[in-house]
């Protein structure tokens, strides 16, 4: 994504922005469940400036919290660090194993309920502890489009998306955070790894090890936006459409093939279709 795609921010965009500040002002504190992602950088961002003044009663009214687990890389977790640092927020890092869960390794089509009734309650816990007045999702205005089992996690636990509320669209969080030179404006589209499975098929560590050292292998290539899909033996492919051509090339698609069979898969396709979020919402039943 390059910054002539992304246009300055509008007069409603700037609106939102104003509302958001407002209702961070109304709260007071609040605690920001944090990935490093595009939302809830800019969602932690906005509550730094807003809340963590110098003059504030409370100079960490603003507290980002990051969960490690099995399904967050490692390569997340460090960014998700360094960015905190370039935002200059108070952050820290809690343990968050949705793999005891019971049944989440099963994964059900509500797999997303489990994991963030997980980590919502957790951070529920320390917010009431540390007299945070709201914890803080980064779920934007076009999540409401897409199948989310989590945001029911979010309302049983009394966690706001903001974002939602003053209507602020992912096109318009990144147009933002450019402006804030935010370094996530342009950064692609991450969900946890246990999305890699369709519905029904058992997530296990050493199968989410195997997606993840592919997609790093895929990374080292310089590929950007993309996706491995752990579909049994086969692993499907999911790339930016303007990289399938570079991918298939014969020798790319040769080393490709060798990493894949080197992890254990048996069978490496590339998907035509090209990257999209929620392509395994394909598996459920209509």
């Amino acid at each position: 994504m390059s910054m002539e795609q992304i246009p300055e921010p509008t007069p409603e965009a700037r609106a939102k922005l104003a509302a958001l500040r407002r209702s961070l002002m109304d709260i007071g504190s609040v605690l920001v469940a944090f990935s490093g992602g595009v939302d809830s950088s800019f969602l932690l961002k906005v509550a730094h400036d807003t809340l963590n003044t110098p003059d504030a009663a409370n100079p960490k009214a603003a507290l980002g919290i990051t969960a490690r687990s099995s399904t967050y890389p490692k390569r997340e977790l460090e960014e998700a660090i360094r960015i905190a640092g370039l935002i200059g927020a108070p952050h820290s890092i809690i343990d968050s194993e949705e793999m005891e869960i019971e049944g989440y390794s099963d994964n059900p089509p509500d797999r997303c309920y489990f994991c963030k009734g997980e980590l919502f309650g957790k951070l529920v816990q320390i917010a009431e502890e540390g007299g945070y007045a709201a914890v803080l999702d980064g779920a934007n205005a076009d999540d409401l489009a897409d199948y989310r089992p989590g945001s029911r996690a979010a309302r049983e636990k009394n966690v706001r998306s903001l974002l939602q509320e003053v209507g602020m669209t992912k096109e318009e969080i990144r147009q933002l955070s450019r402006e804030m030179d935010l370094p996530t404006w342009d950064k692609p589209s991450f969900a946890c790894l246990a999305s890699r499975f369709p519905f029904g098929e058992k997530i296990t560590l050493p199968k989410l090890s195997r997606i993840d050292q592919a997609e790093n292998f895929l990374r080292g290539l310089g590929f950007v936006q993309l996706r491995v899909r752990n579909h049994g033996d086969i692993a499907r492919i999911e790339l930016a459409p303007e990289d399938i051509a570079k991918a298939a090339a014969p020798k790319t698609a040769k080393a490709i093939h060798q990493a894949l069979l080197g992890l254990g898969f048996k069978f490496v396709t590339l998907d035509l279709a090209g990257y999209h979020t929620g392509s395994m919402n394909a598996t459920l039943p209509k």
